[in-house]
């Protein structure tokens, strides 16, 4: 994998972790507008989630890089996003599996998970490249759900 610096923003916490991942998916978008991309077709998605926190757990980490990674690799990993009803939906937008709606699934999935630990990390973003030329950055915003 390209090892790249993802841009970040500012953070009042002592420990930053990134975790660079891919997973090969297929998708389409049901919307008219989507042009091509309304047909059925596939990409190696290339993920970087960031997460910080100031207290690290029992074993001395932030979080465990394995774990971020297999939350999103077994969910998504070589599926068609569409038939994943309970993150996407046909019928709803802001529920398409663009790339916009993946970042923040990928957010909102890590984040819950993030939730049960003691340390209370938090993901501060989710970078998710569709293609070699297009990629979109996921920010939660403070009081969006996350601690």
């Amino acid at each position: 994998m390209l090892q790249q610096i993802y841009p970040v923003p500012a953070h009042p916490y002592r420990y930053e972790l990134n975790k660079d991942f891919q997973f090969a998916a297929a998708h389409y978008i049901p919307a008219d507008e989507a042009g091509k991309c309304r047909q059925l077709h596939g990409h190696t998605y290339f993920v970087n989630v960031t997460i910080a926190g100031d207290a690290l757990d029992g074993a001395g980490f932030l979080a465990n890089f394995s774990e971020i990674k297999r939350l999103i690799h077994a969910r998504f990993d070589h599926t068609l996003l569409n038939e994943d009803t309970e993150s996407f939906s046909a019928a709803d937008p802001d529920r398409y599996p663009t790339t916009e709606v993946v970042a923040r699934t990928i957010c909102e999935l890590v984040q819950r998970d993030l939730d049960q630990r003691a340390n209370r990390p938090v993901c501060l973003q989710v970078f998710v490249r569709e293609t070699p030329t297009s990629y979109c950055i996921y920010r939660p915003r403070a009081g969006d759900g996350h601690a």
